[in-house]
């Protein structure tokens, strides 16, 4: 093997289509961790599997020996949970995210290689005053309207900070500012939406769970008005980002957190292409009024210049794309089975 990853939650949506990605390279050695045993059809792609809590020291502890080259932490309590449970979401999302880092940086003082470090990010980080500034705002750039009104955006937003501190600040300080054992980069995700795995935890579902709810021939009655608009991105372009940072020379790279974007639908636009592919679906609007002012308070479309200028950036799925070939046919074909 040219290559050891880790790979925490891994059982979650980014996660599935990871470990995919990397039993097509063959020349990668995962190590898999999640809270839950690992899916029966992800098994055969992990060569370690960890069953464990990542906020839980003695199961980081477990991945000191192991010879990392790259850390995909995809572990999280999404938005709306982490509403529910605060202190939990801060556990689980800050924590786990400081245990792995100090992992990383041992592991790489070790081998005298820096270790990777891939942090998925959100737009959870954004947060507007009202729904007036974000018309106003329009698509924002990494620097603009920080100030999270949610946990999940401010445990998100803490550890960006923590990321570029212990690749940047902490230990021996060399010439060039950094002690080399951690390189972290961070992607901002837009709405992530995949064609099979069903969503659970996150404000932006309302859009997965209308499609898959139209596949079922089911009733939908949407949490948000149908003029909400937030960014969205097809699973595959996920993954795509994650593995394109991760291989972009250091030297080419301005930031270490990327906005990165596709399309940015307004919900009764994702409902007319519902209705349009599953004749007759039931979509109604019930907006929930505490998860309406978490998306509220999110930007209406990223600005992701510095990706496309740094790492070559580009959506391969853009809107007509991602429900037409990947989103519709492939959810569908679930539910016909």
């Amino acid at each position: 093997m040219s290559r050891t990853v880790l790979v925490t939650g891994a059982n979650g949506e980014i996660g599935h289509t990871l470990l995919e990605t990397f039993a097509e390279q063959r020349d990668v050695r995962v190590v898999a961790l999640d809270l839950s045993p690992l899916a029966d059809e992800l098994r055969p792609h992990a060569h370690v599997t960890i069953e464990g809590d990542v906020s839980d020291p003695g199961v980081v502890s477990r991945l000191y020996d192991e010879d990392i080259d790259e850390v995909y932490h995809l572990a999280a309590l999404l938005s709306t949970s982490a509403e529910k449970f605060p202190e939990k979401a801060h556990h689980v999302n800050v924590n786990g995210t400081l245990g792995l880092l100090s992992m990383a940086r041992a592991i790489g003082g070790r081998r005298r290689k820096p270790v990777t470090f891939m942090f998925p990010s959100t737009i959870a980080v954004y947060g507007l005053p009202s729904l007036e500034a974000k018309t106003a705002a329009g698509a924002l750039s990494e620097e603009q309207h920080l100030t999270p009104h949610t946990m999940y955006g401010m445990n998100k937003m803490y550890c960006e900070r923590l990321g570029e501190y212990f690749s940047t600040r902490y230990g021996q300080i060399t010439s060039e500012g950094a002690d080399g054992n951690v390189d972290f980069r961070a992607l901002r995700f837009p709405g992530l939406i995949s064609a099979f795995t069903v969503p659970s935890g996150g404000t932006s579902d309302y859009v997965p769970e209308m499609i898959h709810a139209a596949a079922q021939g089911k009733a939908y009655a949407c949490f948000v008005r149908p003029d909400t608009r937030i960014p969205f991105m097809a699973m595959p372009d996920a993954v795509h980002a994650l593995l394109a940072l991760a291989a972009a020379p250091a030297s080419a790279l301005s930031k270490r957190v990327y906005n990165i974007g596709a399309f940015a639908p307004s919900a009764e636009e994702v409902a007319v292409r519902v209705r349009t592919a599953f004749p007759g679906s039931d979509i109604t609007y019930v907006p929930h009024p505490k998860r309406q002012a978490i998306v509220d308070s999110w930007c209406a479309d990223v600005i992701d210049d510095a990706a496309r200028k740094d790492w070559g950036w580009k959506a391969e799925y853009q809107i007509d794309r991602a429900f037409d070939e990947y989103l519709i046919p492939n959810i569908a074909n679930v539910y016909a089975g």
